[in-house]
């Protein structure tokens, strides 16, 4: 069974920065391409970045230039690293996990088929 955990989220101010973790087992870490997507309160699962096994990454034009995706090989973790956050940047943010490299079709929430539970980040002006 696949198991994703994200953890990091919080309450911050506006400029703040947040660090978003999401723990998996070495098997998903190594084999999956891995990504951030996120929902804010009545809007869609929106995609914030992917990271596919070539090392290759892909961002949302709203998170480019602020926010980091990467792995700590050490600890199988994928992090999302969020400099600048803004208001519009609160939302739950998720992890996913799936078998092959999404390309372009990364923003498709139907593309991922493993999901953790979502952490909550809350950006105020």
């Amino acid at each position: 069974q696949v198991q994703l955990e994200e953890s990091g989220g919080g309450s911050v101010q506006a400029v703040g920065s947040l660090r978003l973790s999401c723990s998996a087992s070495q098997y998903i870490y190594t084999k999956h391409c891995m990504g951030w997507f996120r929902q804010a309160p009545g809007k869609e699962l929106e995609g914030v970045a992917a990271l596919d096994t070539d090392g290759d990454t892909s961002y949302a034009d709203s998170s480019k230039g602020r926010f980091t995706i990467s792995k700590d090989g050490v600890r199988n973790t994928l992090t999302l690293r969020m400099d600048s956050l803004k208001p519009e940047d609160t939302a739950v943010y998720y992890c996913a996990a799936d078998t092959q490299n999404k390309r372009r079709l990364w923003v498709v929430p139907d593309a991922w088929t493993h999901w953790g539970q979502g952490t909550q980040v809350t950006v105020s002006s």
